[in-house]
Formats: C-alpha cells, structure tokens, sequence
C-alpha cells in the first residue's frame, strides 16, 4: 500500500456515495491534498456534506482548475448523462472509471478524441485501506499516468492489471460485489445462532468476530484457504458436520458458482 499519496494536479471525483466516499476518505487518511480535492455530486446526502466540509474537500465547486486526474464513480445508468458534461474538464487528464459494466470503448464514445482512460473496479473495503482493485487501461494511456492510477489505487489497498477487458465482467463478479456477499455471511450466520438458541448480541458477536478473524487470517498467511478449512477440521467432529451440508452438491459452491455468473451477466448488461 502506498504510504504517502500524491499526483501532479488537481483530483475531481464524480459521485461520492458508497464506493467513492470510500475511496475519498482512503485517499484523504493518506495525504492527499484536501485544498486540491473537487467532489460533484447533484445529489449530496447530510452525512457526506458533513464529511467533505470537515475534510476541506469542495462539493460541487462553480469553477475549478483543470484536473489532472477525473475518478467517474456514479452509477453506470448515468454514464451517457454525465460524460458530456466532462468535456471540458479533459486536456491531458487521466479518466479513471469505477462504473461496473462500462467499458473503455463506451467511455471512449462519451469523451473527447484520445482521452486517456483507466477502467477500474474496486470494492468497498477500500474505507479502511483494504480494497482489491483490478484495472485496464486504453493504448493513450501513458506510463506515468499508468503510475498514477496504480498509486490511487494502492492507497486503499492491493491492485492488480488486466490486459483482457473481457474479463472485468468476472472481476466484478468476484471482488467488486465480493464484500457483500462476505458480509451475508457474518448476516446469515447471525441468525442460525439466533436459530441454535443464542441471544442477538451474542450471535452477531459471535459472527462478526469470527468472520472478521477468518478474513484477517487468510490476509495475513499464503496458506490456500482449502488448506485452512482443512486445519478447522478434525474427521467426525462438529466442524465435519456442518461442512457436510455446506459442501453438498446443492451446497455453497454451487451457490456461489450461480450468484457470480448473475453478477456477471448483469455487469455485461449494464455495459450494453
């Protein structure tokens, strides 16, 4: 992760709810420059007002200096609303998009000849610098633009680089809505041990605790997550027990196998 974050010009950031607050507060704990931070959103709830006046960051500046970096993070169905109004805002400026589905080629039909543009998908642990971001660049990006990308992105966590876009319909499904499906299972967790007896408080701590632990334990070791399962596992026990339901033909593999294919399927279809 990057430990001190800086780019050569103003940052604009399109839309500020979920996934790019949670950038934004990433970028701002690692020093990015607040005084040259611009946020436009037409529709700001309370709680991000506050946030961005505490932090210095302007909402919705009447006029500002050209950026040299544009972060679009609004939700892809207003892609063909806010591109145009963007036009002006780009001369040699880096186009980073986190809209799921939209690929450089739409992002391309929307802005001036030769915008440079990075297509990203990170997710939202990025609040608390453990995001997971996948990008892909067009050919007029150039390597210290290249950099840049990779620096923002390093802030708020891991990256990585494709040079198959087709495959940023997958990342999406696996990392992008990733978190949500981890946080189903701290959710449905809870309530089996509600169902086994347990009060709420004890079963939501319980489940919180030990998902969080899980998570922190498969971050801190190259040991393949099979492996650990197998270590939590003695033969007969509880564990094996439980393990013989989720791992059924009907179990969580298929589960999760249908949910990233429909995830999938919807990000190729919000691109369309």
């Amino acid at each position: 992760m990057a430990e001190w974050l800086q780019i050569p010009g103003p940052l604009l950031l399109v839309g500020a709810g979920k996934m790019g607050g949670a950038m934004l507060d990433g970028w701002i704990n690692l020093g990015l420059d607040p005084k040259s931070t611009y946020v436009i959103d037409p529709q700001p709830s309370p709680e991000m007002v506050a946030s961005l006046e505490a932090s210095g960051v302007t909402l919705n500046p009447t006029e500002m200096p050209m950026p040299a970096v544009i972060i679009l993070a609004v939700k892809p169905q207003m892609a063909d609303a806010v591109l145009p109004t963007l036009r002006s805002y780009i001369h040699q400026t880096l186009v980073i998009s986190v809209m799921a589905g939209k690929t450089l080629a739409t992002l391309e039909a929307g802005l001036p000849a030769g915008a440079a543009v990075v297509r990203a998908m990170p997710n939202t642990p990025a609040a608390v610098g453990r995001s997971i971001t996948v990008l892909v660049a067009n050919d007029k990006v150039a390597q210290s633009q290249r950099e840049i990308a990779d620096s923002l992105m390093a802030a708020v966590g891991e990256v990585a680089w494709l040079e198959d876009e087709s495959l940023m319909d997958a990342v999406t499904a696996v990392s992008g809505s990733g978190p949500a499906y981890v946080f189903l299972l701290a959710e449905t967790l809870t309530y089996a041990g509600l169902r086994a007896g347990l009060s709420a408080d004890m079963a939501a701590t319980l489940a919180r605790a030990t998902v969080a632990g899980a998570g922190e334990l498969l971050h801190r070791t190259d040991i393949p997550p099979a492996v650990l399962r197998k270590n939590v596992t003695s033969p007969g026990g509880t564990t094996a027990a439980a393990l013989d339901v989720l791992m059924a033909d009907d179990g969580m593999e298929a589960l999760m196998i249908k949910a990233v294919e429909a995830a999938a399927k919807r990000s190729r279809e919000l691109g369309s």
